[in-house]
């Protein structure tokens, strides 16, 4: 299958059998690094990575793969770059893709990232936007084919506000790939209608399904895969905790949770998780309203169902696999 100079915006772009390539990718070269074999298919090769919201495990992610593969890497964070401030996004993506072999960018509306491929000559990666995440997707669904040794049937209920890019991104996936995902939330957090209703016509072909409820029970009931994610994302005013906290609440993985589950149930988080008092914003949020766990407690975010390692880990494989594939893989 060739990708060569296809731009990674969002999984609604790619077939299931895309997708499944970019996951088989990952694994040969996960594989491949485990065992020390070099793949430095495209040395002497430079990327560009614009990151209006900071990261660990994505900028991490994407320096490593890059080195991996033998390229260069060019960060530019939040006061690194002029991209719609001095410059315009479409001059950006002309001066950077005269320069640059990639890019990635990370940061807000999928506007932007859709403009910057639109003018970029070269490929260009979504490391996340307000509305996709498509990256953390592929490392989310190599960690469930790890575990479970398929994809097709798993069901993942997502507990949150599922309005924005993990939401959207993972019923997105679970459609692709014949998975059954259920949102399970306040109805005011559901992901947008239409969007919704274009993954069930795609979930009608694949033999997948999505469910929207607000009931704990239902939506996690038989579940393989329970995933969750930080209830107030970056960017948005701290004024938004007290809502969340309230609103969302009823919705924690916790051990109740889990024991509604399937018996050999994951728990996954993209991260960072707010399990614990050892962060800035864990300890505000204890003085202000006395929660010691946020969206997940910490007893099942350290138990034995928790693959959250497994799965940051993945970044990093499935990333390489994504510019590996965008920029050619080299024939064996």
């Amino acid at each position: 299958m060739d990708l060569k100079g296809r731009d990674f915006l969002k999984l609604m772009d790619f077939t299931s059998e895309e997708i499944t390539y970019m996951l088989d990718l990952a694994a040969d070269l996960k594989e491949k690094k485990k065992k020390g074999v070099l793949t430095e298919w495209h040395k002497g090769k430079n990327v560009a990575l614009i990151f209006e919201k900071t990261s660990t495990r994505t900028r991490c992610a994407f320096e490593v793969a890059a080195h991996d593969l033998g390229m260069g890497t060019t960060y530019l964070d939040p006061s690194g770059s002029q991209i719609g401030k001095k410059e315009s996004i479409a001059d950006t993506a002309r001066v950077l893709g005269s320069m640059f072999e990639g890019i990635e960018y990370r940061g807000y509306g999928q506007g932007i990232v859709d403009e910057l491929a639109e003018y970029a000559p070269v490929p260009v990666w979504n490391g996340l936007t307000n509305e996709f995440h498509p990256t953390q997707m592929l490392a989310d669904l190599l960690t469930i084919r790890e575990h479970f040794g398929k994809l097709e049937g798993i069901k993942l209920a997502y507990m949150g506000d599922a309005r924005y890019n993990m939401g959207n991104s993972l019923m997105v996936a679970c459609a692709k790939m014949g998975m059954h995902f259920a949102a399970c939330t306040s109805a005011k957090y559901f992901p947008d209608p239409a969007l919704t209703e274009e993954c069930r016509r795609i979930a009608a072909r694949t033999g997948a399904s999505v469910t929207l409820t607000e009931d704990v029970k239902e939506g996690t009931k038989d579940a393989d895969v329970i995933y969750t994610d930080v209830w107030v994302s970056m960017g948005e005013p701290e004024d938004v905790w007290a809502e969340r906290i309230q609103d969302l609440s009823p919705y924690q993985v916790n051990a109740s949770v889990m024991a509604n589950a399937k018996k050999d149930a994951v728990f996954m988080h993209c991260l960072p998780a707010f399990h614990d008092l050892k962060t800035k914003i864990g300890k505000e949020m204890w003085e202000k309203f006395g929660i010691a766990e946020m969206e997940v407690t910490d007893e099942v975010f350290e138990s034995e169902a928790s693959v959250v390692f497994q799965e940051a880990e993945n970044r990093m494989h499935t990333i390489k696999a994504v510019m590996a594939a965008t920029l050619g893989v080299p024939e064996e």
